[in-house]
C-alpha cells in the first residue's frame, strides 16, 4: 500500500517537473506569493500562490469525475 503511494508521488513529480517551463510560460511561478530567494549562493523558490492555485484546480476537477 505505501509503495503504490511513493510510485504516484514519484509519477506527479516527473510531470510536474515536465511542464515546468510550460507553467512558467503561463505565468505560474511569477504571482504574488511566489518568492524567489537566494541564500548562501543557491537559489530557492517558493511558489505559495501557484501552489494554492494547481491545489484549486485539482481539486475542482476531482469533484467532477
Amino acid at each position: 500500500m505505501m509503495l503504490r503511494w511513493v510510485l504516484i508521488l514519484l509519477l506527479v513529480l516527473l510531470v510536474v517537473n515536465a511542464f515546468t517551463q510550460f507553467f512558467q510560460k503561463m505565468g505560474f511561478g511569477k504571482l504574488p506569493g511566489d518568492f524567489k530567494f537566494e541564500l548562501f549562493g543557491r537559489t530557492f523558490f517558493v511558489p505559495f500562490t501557484t501552489s494554492a492555485l494547481l491545489m484549486l484546480a485539482v481539486t475542482g476537477l476531482a469533484r467532477l469525475v
